[in-house]
C-alpha cells in the first residue's frame, strides 16, 4: 500500500495544488505566443522542434521549477458587467449579446494549469527530454439558456439545450532531437501520453431540448458522461527552420500532428488506485470517480436524463413539474464480452508559422497559427501575434506582445528576465480577451527557474553568409626595374626558316 501511494505522488504530481497549446513558458507568454522561430533549448519543445538544431555552441538547460496557469471566457468582464447593469436591457444590447454568442457557439469557459515536473526537463546540443503535466477544463452554456434569459420562449418555440463539459489530465513525456544542414533545419519530437483522468459529456449521445407551447413549457434531455481513469497514447511534433540570415529566420511547425489517448484499457494507474483489494471502483480505492454516492469503476458510464412536463405559472411553485429516472443515472457501458468499452480521445493538432527579425538591442518575433478543431486548447480559428523582446540589457531582457484572434479574441501581454550567471528566471503576464483590467475575460500567469552551465546562454547566434567571400591572392616578391621591362616571346619553332611574310 506504500509503494502504491509513492507511485500515486509520482502519477499525479502537480494536481494536488490545482485551483483551477499544451507546452507554455513564461517568455512564450510575455510574446503572446509569437514563438516559432525563437524559442530556445527546452522551450522549442511545443513549438518549434528543429530550434534545438541551433544549440550545440550552447551550454546545458535544465528546468528547476515553473508553473503556468491560465483561465478565459467569451464575455465576463467589469467592463461587459457594468455595461448590462441596471433595469432594462435594450432591443439592440440583446441583439449584440446574441450575436456575440452565436458566433462562440454559447458562453463558454475554459481553464489551464501547466506544471513542467522538476528536473526532468533537460537540453543539451540537438536533443531533449521534456515532461509536462497539464490539466485542462471546457464549459460551454448553451445558446438556448442565453435565449431563454434575455428573450424569453416567445421568439424562440425550441431551445437546444445541450452543455459542453470535458475535464482532463495528462502528463507529457518528450524526447526531441533536430538535425542541422547548412541553410536549415528539421526537428521531431516523439510524445508518450500519459492519461490521468477524463470526464465528459459525449456529444453523439447526448441532447437536451426546451419546447414552448401557448399553455406550457416542455423538455426533456439526455446527457452521456464518459469517464476514463490511466490512458495512454502517443504524439508526434514536426518542425522546420531556417538559418537567421541577416537577422532575419523563418520557421514553422505541426504540433500533434498524431496524437491520441485511449482510455479503459490495463494501466499503471489503475492498478496504483485500485487499493487493497486490488479491484478498482470499490470504497478502498485512493481515488475514482463517484456518481449518488455510488463508485464508478472502468466499465461504468453516467446516462443523466431529465424531464420537464406542462411547466406553467400556475404550477411553478406547485405540483413538481421535474422528473428524473435515478435508477438510470449510472450504467455499464461495456462491450458483448463485459469488458469496459475502449475508446479513444483525439490531442488536438495545431499548425504554426512565424517569423522573427535580430538586431543588436531587438528581437521582433511574428506568428500565425490554427487549430483544426473547437476542443481542449485547440481553436479552429487564425490567431495572429506579434512580440518584441528588447535586448540592450541581456541580463534583464524586457518583453511585450500582442495577439489577435482565435478563441481569445485580443490579448495583451507583457513580462520580463533577470539572467545571472547560470540561472535564468522568467515571468509573464497576459491579459486574455482583452487589452486592460477591466476589459479583460482571462489571464494568463508563468513564472519559471532555470539552470545552465556557468558559461550561461549568452552565446551569439551565428549567421550563414549569403556568398562566400572572394579569396584575398597573396603577396608577390617586389620586382626590380629590369624585371619590369618586357620583352619579345621567342619565335615559334618551326620546320624551316621564317619567310618575309613571318
Amino acid at each position: 500500500m506504500k509503494f502504491k501511494a509513492l507511485a500515486l505522488i509520482v502519477l499525479l504530481g502537480g494536481i494536488l495544488v490545482l485551483h483551477g497549446q499544451t507546452k507554455r513558458d513564461p517568455r512564450a507568454v510575455a510574446l503572446a505566443g509569437a514563438y516559432t522561430t525563437i524559442a530556445d533549448g527546452i522551450f522549442a519543445v511545443g513549438y518549434n522542434p528543429a530550434l534545438l538544431a541551433f544549440q550545440q555552441d550552447k551550454p546545458f538547460m535544465m528546468q528547476l521549477v515553473g508553473f503556468d496557469f491560465g483561465f478565459v471566457g467569451n464575455y465576463l468582464s467589469m467592463a461587459n458587467l457594468n455595461a448590462i447593469s441596471g433595469d432594462t436591457l435594450w432591443a439592440n444590447d440583446i441583439r449584440l449579446l446574441l450575436q456575440k454568442f452565436e458566433n462562440s457557439d454559447g458562453l463558454t469557459f475554459f481553464q489551464d494549469f501547466h506544471l513542467p515536473l522538476p528536473v526532468i526537463n533537460y537540453a543539451s546540443g540537438n536533443m531533449a527530454f521534456t515532461s509536462n503535466l497539464v490539466y485542462l477544463s471546457n464549459y460551454r452554456f448553451p445558446m438556448g439558456i442565453l435565449q431563454l434569459l434575455l428573450e424569453g420562449n416567445a421568439k424562440h418555440p425550441q431551445l437546444d439545450m445541450t452543455l459542453g463539459y470535458e475535464v482532463l489530465g495528462v502528463t507529457e513525456y518528450g524526447f526531441s532531437f533536430a538535425v542541422p544542414y547548412d541553410q536549415f533545419a528539421w526537428g521531431l519530437t516523439l510524445k508518450y501520453l500519459q492519461g490521468l483522468f477524463y470526464l465528459g459529456i459525449d456529444p453523439d449521445s447526448s441532447r437536451a431540448t426546451l419546447y414552448s407551447g401557448d399553455e406550457a413549457v416542455y423538455g426533456d434531455g439526455v446527457y452521456f458522461l464518459r469517464q476514463g481513469i490511466g490512458g495512454s497514447g502517443l504524439g508526434l511534433d514536426i518542425g522546420f527552420t531556417t538559418r537567421r540570415i541577416k537577422g532575419w529566420q523563418v520557421g514553422f511547425s505541426i504540433i500533434n500532428a498524431l496524437g491520441s489517448i485511449t482510455w479503459n484499457k490495463p494501466s499503471l494507474m489503475k492498478d496504483v488506485l485500485d487499493g487493497s483489494d486490488n479491484i478498482y471502483g470499490t470504497d478502498d480505492d485512493l481515488f475514482h470517480f463517484t456518481w449518488g454516492g455510488k463508485a464508478l469503476n472502468d466499465s461504468m458510464a453516467i446516462r443523466y436524463i431529465y424531464r420537464i412536463d406542462s411547466l406553467s405559472a400556475q404550477n411553478l411553485s406547485g405540483e413538481i413539474f421535474y422528473r428524473n429516472s435515478a435508477e438510470e443515472q449510472v450504467v455499464y457501458d461495456t462491450t458483448k464480452n463485459g469488458k469496459p468499452r475502449i475508446f479513444t480521445l483525439n490531442y488536438p493538432a495545431i499548425f504554426r508559422v512565424g517569423v522573427s527579425k535580430k538586431t543588436n538591442d531587438i528581437l521582433i518575433s511574428s506568428d500565425l497559427w490554427t487549430g483544426f478543431e473547437d476542443r481542449l486548447f485547440a481553436h479552429s480559428g487564425w490567431r495572429w501575434a506579434i512580440g518584441l523582446e528588447y535586448q540592450k540589457f541581456p541580463s534583464l531582457p524586457l518583453r511585450v506582445g500582442f495577439a489577435w484572434g482565435g478563441a481569445d479574441f485580443k490579448e495583451l501581454s507583457m513580462g520580463l528576465g533577470v539572467h545571472k550567471g547560470p540561472l535564468i528566471f522568467d515571468f509573464g503576464f497576459a491579459f486574455r480577451n482583452g487589452i486592460w483590467i477591466h476589459t479583460m475575460q482571462g489571464l494568463n500567469l508563468s513564472a519559471q527557474l532555470t539552470i545552465t552551465s556557468f558559461k550561461s546562454r549568452k552565446t551569439a547566434e551565428t549567421e550563414e553568409p549569403t556568398e562566400a567571400p572572394t579569396p584575398l591572392p597573396e603577396e608577390a616578391p617586389p620586382t626590380t626595374p629590369e624585371e619590369t621591362q618586357t620583352t619579345p616571346p621567342p619565335p615559334a619553332e618551326t620546320g624551316s626558316l621564317p619567310g618575309e611574310e613571318q
